[in-house]
């Protein structure tokens, strides 16, 4: 076989490799950081035992909204509530159909913390008690394995 057939050979066989071990990198990057869809990642100790997977970064959040809510500072409330929201969204498709049922609590509570928030008046007593809720929410799925 003359040398060039055989270079080719092995640049074939090389770049076959290379497609194929990128094919098999390809499935959905829901769980990538850093693209505003959290990480899921099962091993990660905050949220480690939810079905869901970690929920770290979406409870960071609404911890983050729940310590505005307490200083009374509604409106800057209102607007981290929105990097939830828009947060949970975007990672639906990717946690969903791990545990719809446990997905579709924390989305309930989250819209009434959403709807507290951006009521026409809102009122404090109530946005903390949804707050208090969604957190609730959150760490009641830590036991969920």
């Amino acid at each position: 076989m003359p040398a060039f057939q055989t270079a080719f050979r092995h640049v074939a066989i090389v770049a076959s490799l290379v497609l194929l071990g990128s094919l098999a990198g390809c499935s959905k990057p829901a769980d990538k950081p850093g693209t505003g869809t959290p990480t899921t990642s099962m091993s990660a100790p905050a949220q480690s035992g939810s079905k869901l997977g970690d929920l770290s970064e979406f409870r960071a959040i609404a911890a983050d909204v729940s310590a505005l809510v307490e200083k009374n500072d509604l409106p800057a409330a209102k607007a981290r509530i929105k990097d939830l929201e828009t947060t949970w969204d975007s990672a639906e498709a990717g946690i969903k159909p791990r545990a719809a049922s446990d997905w579709h609590v924390l989305d309930k509570a989250i819209d009434r913390a959403l709807d507290a928030l951006r009521a026409s008046t809102p009122k404090p007593n109530e946005c903390k008690a949804a707050m208090g809720d969604l957190l609730s929410a959150f760490d009641a799925m830590k036991g969920k394995p």
